[in-house]
């Protein structure tokens, strides 16, 4: 049966930040996740992690300018040494929160450069972090994000991530698989799942169209919860959507 995490961006969002991981716990969640903890004190989210008995799922790597329209900067040529010391920042929270797996999310591909400079620099930034994550006993992980939600976003493909890895040939740089955003570019959900499950660390959901939870669109998520426990998944699957006042009940035959 799949365990639930629920993403702290996308839900409770009527409070402060803060105030978000108590609602969680009295809603039944054990983890959580969530864009970005850099804007508090890493032992501020430890405490609230512990009084409310949560695990940490996953964070990002520093985003860049979240609230200015950045989406990460990871194939960005001018930022390679905000990236690097991004990760240093990363791995200081990660420790604090004993969060074990952390995403890099690609960014958006600026215009008048040259995308093959976009993607070494992606892959350059990958191998100076898959390695540091590693010696501090942690998994980094790289997402394709749909053109639709964000559009320019330079990794949107599954195929795109899967040709990223085998350039950076590290055993500690793994998919972040989003049903949503999978669903929005390429469709075909359960066999990819399948072909590239030794390589997926996290799974995210959220129903397509609108983003919405499991049952208000299109994707049959009973078939994907079966094979992702015919497949062995042990791991958090993500609640990554905008939560409509239908609440949770879809979840409970799962818990």
């Amino acid at each position: 049966m799949p365990r639930f995490s629920v993403n702290l961006s996308f839900f409770y969002t009527d409070r402060p930040f803060l105030d978000r991981f108590a609602a969680a716990a009295r809603d039944g969640f054990m983890a959580v996740e969530y864009v970005e903890p850099y804007q508090e004190d890493a032992e501020t989210i430890a405490a609230r992690l512990a009084e409310n008995r949560l695990e940490q799922a996953l964070f990002n790597l520093p985003p860049g300018d979240w609230a200015g329209g950045e989406r990460g900067i990871g194939c960005l040529p001018d930022r390679v040494e905000e990236f690097r010391a991004g990760v240093d920042t990363a791995i200081r929270y990660a420790r604090a929160l004993g969060c074990k797996k952390i995403n890099c999310l690609a960014g958006i591909a600026p215009k008048g450069i040259e995308t093959s400079v976009l993607e070494r620099t992606l892959i350059e930034n990958l191998r100076y972090a898959a390695p540091r994550l590693a010696d501090a006993g942690m998994k980094l992980l790289l997402e394709p994000i749909n053109l639709r939600d964000i559009p320019g976003f330079f990794l949107s493909h599954t195929d795109h991530a899967e040709a990223i890895l085998e350039a950076v040939g590290s055993d500690n740089l793994y998919l972040q698989y989003d049903v949503y955003h999978t669903q929005v570019m390429q469709g075909d959900l359960i066999a990819t799942l399948e072909r590239l499950f030794s390589r997926i660390a996290h799974v995210q959901i959220a129903d397509n169209p609108g983003r919405h939870e499991p049952g208000t669109g299109e994707i049959n998520y009973a078939n994907v919860f079966a094979a992702l426990d015919r497949l062995g998944y042990d791991g958090w699957v993500g609640c990554e959507y905008k939560p409509t006042p239908a609440g949770l009940g879809w979840m409970q035959p799962y818990i």
